[in-house]
């Protein structure tokens, strides 16, 4: 979760994956570019495949009513005229649904403009499609859409619908808008790992200027994930949407003759739009799509279930004699915590997720274990589909040379190093000992030391903390969150850390003077 793989690339296809031990990082297959940039990251999660191609859902319609006896709804007038603004990012397929609303209008006879507007990048930049429909061939509009005369908003992505620009589009009484509850990673993930990735700030601004029943809102990527196995069907999800709650004044055969036309994925956009429907009419089929997929489903984890996973956790690396250690800190922490507030709180959970940080390192054993235990091979089988060749990406800190910025080169290794994995992983008794080959860097030693180090922190925090003062323990014990990575990344990330709980730890000790 350190996000130097974001840094290495600024790419958008590397996304948060919110889980019971915190934010990790996934690669969106739809939109990976594969340029590879990211695999420079100082982190052996990186495993390249080659030989396979990506698995597709199944395109299937999961209601129990056949898209085919949907209702049709009843569509707009075209009386003055009817403006679409399409908003998302580039190499997404926006310009594409531009098109296809475009040439749905030329093929039912209908008047139309459609102007594609791009930021300074062509991919992961901003885009917008203004499609202009009149009923009548004879255009008599400019094909920019006026600041607030937008009809019609599908917010492919949520950032780029509701920038400044374009939320002036947007009026009351007017527009509505349908977008997507997912929110792809912006440049400023690479600088910021803890960014906030959730659409209500967004949908709220939104909302400000159109009201909230203006507003619907859908999990287009995730369900395109699931339904489809591929993330691009989201776009054309979004306009079955709109189209099924009476948004767009098309003809249903126009629309799908268009979709064939365009001769891109017409299956898949197809099924994707007949999913939109569906969602329209039967608003409870989202959930059911998605229901095995509870880690994405935005529901916070409870502080049990938090301090239970950590333990499981330090259990799989060290063994249960760790994982007691663990939970005797945060039990006497919230002992503390709840006869100062009346409850576990903040502080409780700040020392849940720190203490676990501070304990639990990944060196070759760990990594070598993680490799090991299913789940490579189990996210292999749902992604991909073939013959795979695997190629690990590593620099293994005994072995690699650093370059002139101090960083560990990365080199590839066969598939064979899976047999050393699984050998490094039934020698994990040996850390910490005499004979650790790998416990004898400095770096391998400060990592082993830091539990002491929490610990002294959390035993100082403990006597200086008050009913007035918890928010900001909370805040001190809660920073070795942050100290994530591998080799110099890591490095940085506890220098600027132990450098912050100073500070804090001053101030808090000058207070009670």
């Amino acid at each position: 979760g350190c996000g130097d793989c974001g840094v290495q690339s600024n790419c958008v296809a590397i996304e948060p994956e919110e889980t019971l031990l915190g934010r990790k990082r996934r690669i969106n297959q739809s939109v990976c570019n594969k340029d590879f940039s990211c695999v420079k990251g100082l982190c052996p999660s990186f495993v390249t495949v080659t030989g396979g191609t990506l698995r597709k859902g199944a395109a299937a319609v999961t209601s129990a009513e056949p898209a085919t006896s949907l209702p049709l709804p009843q569509l707009p007038r075209l009386d003055d005229g009817y403006s679409i603004m399409v908003a998302g990012i580039g190499g997404n397929g926006v310009v594409t649904v531009g098109a296809i609303l475009g040439m749905a209008a030329h093929i039912a006879d209908l008047g139309v403009t459609v102007l594609d507007l791009s930021g300074l990048a062509q991919r992961n930049g901003p885009v917008t499609s203004h499609v202009r429909l009149t009923a009548s061939t004879e255009i008599g509009h400019a094909p920019r859409i006026p600041e607030g005369s937008a009809d019609l908003v599908i917010g492919c992505d949520l950032v780029v619908a509701a920038g400044g620009e374009n939320i002036a589009k947007l009026a009351r009484e007017r527009t509505q808008v349908v977008y997507n509850r997912f929110v792809a990673p912006t440049s400023g993930f690479a600088s910021n790992p803890d960014l906030d990735f959730g659409p209500d700030r967004l949908a709220a601004a939104m909302a400000d200027r159109v009201g909230e029943q203006a507003m619907s809102g859908l999990d287009a990527t995730r369900i395109a994930l699931a339904q489809l196995g591929d993330a691009i069907g989201a776009n054309m999800l979004l306009v079955g949407h709109a189209w099924q709650k009476g948004l767009i004044p098309l003809p249903l055969e126009a629309l799908e003759q268009a979709i064939r036309l365009n001769g891109a994925a017409v299956d898949l956009n197809l099924a994707a739009f007949r999913l939109g429907r569906v969602a329209a009419v039967d608003p409870a089929a989202p959930a059911r799509w998605l229901a095995d997929r509870q880690a994405e489903a935005g529901q916070a984890p409870s502080l049990d279930d938090m301090i239970a996973a950590r333990a499981q956790l330090l259990t799989d690396f060290d063994g249960p004699a760790l994982a007691a250690r663990y939970r005797a800190m945060v039990e006497r922490v919230a002992a503390t915590e709840q006869g100062l507030a009346g409850h576990r709180g903040d502080l409780t959970r700040a020392v849940a997720v720190g203490y676990a940080k501070a304990l639990y390192y990944k060196d070759e054993y760990e990594v070598a274990r993680l490799f090991t235990d299913g789940t490579l091979q189990r996210r292999l089988a749902e992604t991909f589909d073939g013959d795979l060749k695997l190629r690990f990406n590593l620099a293994p800190p005994v072995f690699s040379r650093r370059g002139a910025d101090g960083r560990e080169r990365k080199r590839e290794f066969g598939p064979w190093v899976l047999t050393a994995f699984r050998l490094l992983a039934a020698m994990r008794p040996l850390r910490g000992g005499l004979f650790d080959l790998f416990g004898k860097t400095a770096h391998r030693r400060t990592e082993r030391a830091l539990a002491g180090e929490y610990e002294q922190l959390a035993e100082r925090l403990l006597t200086i903390t008050t009913s007035d003062n918890l928010a900001e323990v909370a805040r001190l014990a809660g920073a070795y969150e942050h100290v994530k990575g591998y080799g110099v990344v890591k490095e940085g990330k506890l220098a600027e850390v132990r450098a912050q709980v100073a500070e804090g730890l001053a101030a808090l000790e000058q207070d009670r003077e």
